[in-house]
């Protein structure tokens, strides 16, 4: 075979390092989503302004899990048979806030095409745009939820 698949270490460590961070990301969302909605349910104040408040709590929530995945894909990029970042035909040394961007366009399927996996870690950052498209479309169903609770009662 190619490059690809020499080291069945490194894959391995990706495969298992991705399921931990898919769990937990899913995990995460699923609390807090639970703890946002008991809270608004019993928070005071307008009712209108609520739907505020779940959209914050929203996107606090998708932050922490792009910092997740971000945290999981840098960690990786330290093992060296799990890949490394391409930008253009140059490997580049990623940083930790590198490694926050491309997890951020990674989780919202933008992916501008600046910064590219390479090796092992492709896995991670597939799962992670499928994982990230789950949870938003999550997302906009409880906004949905919130709203049709919470909208009709200025």
């Amino acid at each position: 075979m190619g490059l690809i698949y020499d080291n069945w270490l490194a894959h391995t460590g990706v495969f298992v390092a991705t399921i931990c961070a898919v769990s937990l990301a899913v995990l995460v969302h699923y609390e807090g989503l639970i703890f946002v909605s008991r809270w608004l349910r019993r928070a005071g104040g307008r009712q209108r302004v609520k739907v505020l408040y779940a959209i914050y709590a929203v996107l606090l929530l998708h932050i922490v899990e792009i910092w997740l995945f971000g945290l999981v894909l840098w960690l990786l990029l330290h093992w060296p048979e799990t890949g490394h970042i391409a930008a253009g035909a140059n490997h580049v040394a990623l940083g930790f806030l590198d490694a926050i961007y491309l997890s951020a366009v990674t989780y919202t399927t933008v992916g501008f095409g600046d910064l590219a996996p390479v090796g092992a870690i492709r896995f991670l950052a597939g799962t992670e745009a499928l994982t990230g498209f789950v949870l938003i479309t999550w997302s906009a169903s409880f906004t949905f939820l919130e709203m049709e609770r919470f909208w009709r009662n200025p």
